[in-house]
């Protein structure tokens, strides 16, 4: 029943004379036979939003190894083999690392790159976000990374969550932490819940544990505004920090920080780590839980979140072998990684979250006499999922020692062109400007999406 109100003159009375005790009930439109049911729907059909687009960014800091993880050579002399052995997976002809029996159950869900070429050699984490060589020419600024370049171009999903989210912890080594928002300006920062602006607000009363208790949030916002003011300290907030002021307070992002809202089952499928923990002190944790807060995220409106994932830098040493380290790390990968790909697939988003993890290089063929593998960029690797792609499949090929890419070389502006793609962005046409106001295209060259997977 519908209740139909004319305009109050203010004498009690509306544009039709009626009193406001009067009143028109409608059970039915019959014009043209448009009932009220299919005025409302139509009217809801006016207004929807478009099925929100997101990407999930998982770095893993120091570079994976590649030939014992996804694309392993057990016919190759042992100082390249290493003592893994492949499996099948429940793709023909697909095998991966035995220690990933959970992935190897879901390739039909997966896509693995095994051929990316031009990367850098150093530990710097650049590439991995922006997609461009850190070698080359840079413009006034720096290029900005993904995130920030999405956040510019399409702007907040919803008011009460920012389009860009870091979950990255800082690490003490420099280049191991996100390149920021370059030429776009710190307008375009992500919101870290993780980093510098988290850890002030610690300091004054508020933690993400007690985000739920919003009295208690409130009036410690409201201390740290008066203390930031009566310092001056406020002037010199960016407009991120600023805006994370009035976001905490948002309910729907705080439950979506806070894992207690979590099915505990969840939880557990996914696992969880110390995030107090950095892996050799100057790598990240191994927190398995922050793939679950990303996908909370990712419901909660978020357009990217980025995240960075324990410390792969396996060079070897005295009791810090490459396989004890990846004996310790696998079975948590493949327990975090497979929920989460699961995760996406039950909640029905798989079809518009792309996930994608990477590290900055790979890592040498021939195992050192510290029985480690040395940084090499003359190959890399990717394991793809979610955003509507083909999966089941792998992109790529290297020789039989793992180390030149000789069937279809994949760069990072190709993979970050699919990744745009994705999210509905064109890279062919698209621009952002930088300082001098000249527009700048998203990736390097005639980057395309990966044909292969749209």
């Amino acid at each position: 029943m519908l209740t139909l109100l004319g305009q109050d003159h203010g004498d009690g009375s509306f544009c039709d004379r009626l009193s406001r005790r009067n009143f028109l009930q409608i059970g039915s439109l019959g014009l043209t036979g448009l009932t009220l049911p299919r005025l409302l729907q139509a009217e809801t059909g006016k207004t929807a939003k478009k099925r929100q687009k997101s990407v999930i960014m998982i770095y893993l800091v120091g570079g994976p190894p590649h030939q014992d993880m996804i694309d392993l050579k057990p016919e190759a002399p042992k100082e390249i083999a290493g003592p893994w052995r492949p499996i099948s997976t429940n793709v023909p002809g697909i095998e991966i690392c035995e220690a990933f029996p959970r992935l190897a159950q879901s390739m039909d869900k997966l896509v693995l790159v095994r051929s990316i070429v031009g990367s850098q050699s150093g530990h710097d984490a650049i590439q991995c976000f922006n997609g461009h060589d850190p070698r080359k020419l840079t413009p006034q600024g720096g290029w900005p990374q993904f995130g920030s370049t999405v956040a510019k171009l399409q702007g907040p999903h919803i008011e009460s969550a920012p389009p860009f989210i870091s979950l990255c912890y800082p690490c003490t080594h420099g280049p191991y932490n996100e390149p920021g928002p370059g030429f776009l300006g710190l307008s375009q920062s992500p919101f870290r819940p993780m980093g510098p602006t988290r850890h002030d607000m610690v300091l004054n009363g508020i933690s993400l544990e007690r985000l739920a208790a919003r009295k208690q949030l409130l009036q410690s916002i409201d201390n740290f505004k008066r203390e930031a003011d009566a310092s001056g300290m406020m002037t010199g907030l960016d407009t991120f920090t600023e805006q994370a002021m009035g976001v905490l307070t948002s309910s729907q992002l705080a439950e979506a920080l806070d894992l207690s809202k979590e099915n505990p089952q969840t939880v557990a499928r996914y696992g969880t780590g110390d995030p107090t923990k950095f892996i050799d002190s100057n790598g990240a944790p191994r927190v398995p839980q922050s793939m679950l807060v990303a996908r909370r995220l990712i419901e909660a409106g978020a357009r990217v979140v980025t995240l960075n994932y324990s410390k792969w830098d396996w060079h070897g040493g005295k009791n810090n072998s490459i396989f004890k380290r990846e004996a310790e790390d696998f079975p948590v990968f493949d327990q975090c990684v497979s929920a989460l790909l699961e995760d996406l697939h039950q909640r029905g988003l798989d079809q518009d979250c792309t996930v994608a993890i990477w590290g900055e290089f790979g890592r040498t063929p021939k195992i050192s006499s510290r029985v480690g593998r040395d940084h090499w960029p003359r190959v890399n690797s990717a394991i793809l999922f979610g955003g509507g792609m083909k999966t089941g499949q792998v992109i790529g090929a290297t020789d039989r020692l793992g180390g030149e890419a000789v069937d279809r070389p994949v760069t990072f502006p190709e993979l970050f062109a699919t990744l745009y793609h994705n999210l509905g962005i064109e890279t062919q046409h698209t621009t952002v400007d930088d300082f001098s106001g000249r527009p700048q295209y998203l990736v390097e060259g005639d980057a395309r999406p990966l044909p292969e997977l749209i």
